[in-house]
């Protein structure tokens, strides 16, 4: 007898009322999707869990995958047995010697939610518990502190007996708030804003400004990198990729240098919030914290933000710095974050950006830029791509030989 599924239980998506069972099927539907590399798993939902047949599939890549998914509270190893109590006794004695070495005490905590079984939580507590005595050694039951505890959820198809409980990463599954597009760079910020954004239930479609020949190949593929790893925390990112070296040049070669920033800025504000049009989309989001550089300030974002009617949403806006590299190092975000390919935010940087920019100069330099003529061009020219779908290609293609 060997743990043979995982036993996944929700947060947050308990309290959704009648909304849960739509927030229960887009989780069913994350962690499929996360899953789908390991062969030979099945995904189903229960009342109020959701349960993944192991079959022969060693755990252990699962358990990893399944830590990254927002919307799990915490799931556990389970054995499943039919409702039968020799078959749950069974199953416990085998849960608490694989602590054996380390567990000296043990509790059996059984929970019912299957009403119609016949013997009640605190009788199936006594029965387990005491056949797990009758057949170990140097082993008592402590119901306060104990070195091991021993749950079975009697559900309506069978029973689930359980041990350690791994923690879940919380929050609301990617998909269930609406979505919105990321402003991407490449950089720290704006992945671990993605981050946020996804543990809030966004879906997420990003949008990347890419510069050739001034940024290289591998800058974009460092964004493609990152989307890939967004994705594995319950998101199917489609990644597009807008041409932007005309307008930068435009810019450079048009507006006063202390102004570039915020003129470029806000020509990708306008990009964004027409592609966020297109798509359907519901807001942007950006990797700004207040004050951190000089479009950052408040005056910048308020100059920056006359061009656009969306919501633009800024989860880091109170961070600092070291807490966002932290949370990148922790989500797996960092290391590719600090490859040294430059984006277009850093290649025609001025050393004389404006900190207080307003709108009036803004909207008074822009008068020398073919504004609707970029935004258009931009717009025409993105390349979108679908990184699901292009490992799915990579990998028939591995098969293949």
């Amino acid at each position: 007898m060997k743990y043979d599924h995982i036993l996944i239980r929700y947060g947050e998506l308990a309290l959704k009322g009648k909304n849960r069972v739509s927030f229960e099927k887009q989780l069913l539907a994350n962690i499929r999707h996360v899953l789908k590399p390991i062969q030979g798993l099945k995904v189903k939902r229960t009342f109020g869990r959701i349960v993944v047949e192991l079959f022969e599939v060693e755990p252990g890549p699962v358990v990893e995958l399944l830590k990254n998914i927002f919307g799990i509270h915490s799931f556990s190893l389970a054995i499943r047995v039919d409702h039968e109590v020799l078959d749950m006794q069974k199953a416990a004695l085998k849960a608490v010697q694989e602590s054996e070495g380390t567990a000296r005490t043990f509790k059996i905590v059984t929970r019912r939610a299957y009403k119609p079984f016949p013997i009640d939580s605190q009788t199936l507590n006594h029965k387990i518990g005491g056949y797990v005595l009758a057949n170990t050694e140097n082993l008592t039951v402590d119901v306060h502190n104990p070195d091991a505890t021993i749950r079975v959820e009697v559900r309506e198809t069978a029973a689930y007996i359980t041990t350690d409980a791994f923690k879940g990463a919380g929050g609301l599954p990617a998909g269930t708030s609406g979505k919105l597009l990321l402003m991407l760079s490449g950089g720290i910020d704006s992945p671990v804003a993605g981050y946020l954004a996804m543990k809030r239930g966004a879906d997420l479609e990003a949008i990347h400004f890419h510069s050739p020949p001034y940024t290289s190949e591998r800058a974009k593929q460092k964004v493609m990198d990152l989307v890939k790893r967004l994705n594995e925390f319950g998101g199917n990112i489609k990644l597009h990729i807008v041409p932007f070296t005309d307008i930068q040049t435009h810019i450079r070669d048009e507006a006063p240098s202390n102004f570039q920033m915020t003129i470029m800025r806000r020509m990708m504000m306008r990009i964004a919030t027409k592609v966020a049009e297109e798509k359907g989309l519901l807001a942007i989001a950006t990797g700004d914290s207040l004050g951190q550089v000089a479009s950052q300030t408040l005056h910048s974002i308020h100059t920056i933000n006359e061009v656009t009617n969306y919501p633009v949403i800024r989860p880091l806006i109170t961070m600092d710095k070291l807490e966002v590299m932290d949370l990148a190092k922790k989500i797996g975000t960092y290391e590719t974050s600090i490859l040294p390919y430059e984006d277009c935010c850093t290649i025609f940087l001025p050393p004389d950006s404006k900190t207080r920019p307003s709108r009036k100069h803004a909207n008074k330099f822009e008068q020398y830029i073919k504004v609707d003529h970029y935004v258009t061009q931009a717009v025409e020219g993105i390349e979108t791509l679908d990184l699901t779908k292009l490992d799915d290609v990579e990998q028939a293609i591995e098969d293949l030989f």
